[in-house]
C-alpha cells in the first residue's frame, strides 16, 4: 500500500510542478506579446501621417 501511495504523490507531484511551469510560460508569452503589440501600435500611430489608402 505504501508503494502505491508513493506513486500516486510522484505523480501528482509532477503534475502540479508541471502545471506551475507551463503557467509561468503562459505569462510570459502574453506579458512579451503584450509589449510588441504596444511597441508595433505605437510605431504605427507615429507613422500614420505617411500612410496613404
Amino acid at each position: 500500500m505504501s508503494n502505491e501511495n508513493e506513486l500516486v504523490y510522484k505523480s501528482v507531484r509532477f503534475s502540479a510542478v508541471v502545471s506551475i511551469v507551463l503557467g509561468i510560460i503562459a505569462v510570459t508569452v502574453g506579458l512579451v506579446s503584450g509589449v510588441m503589440l504596444l511597441i508595433s501600435a505605437g510605431r504605427l500611430m507615429k507613422a500614420k501621417s505617411r500612410i496613404m489608402f
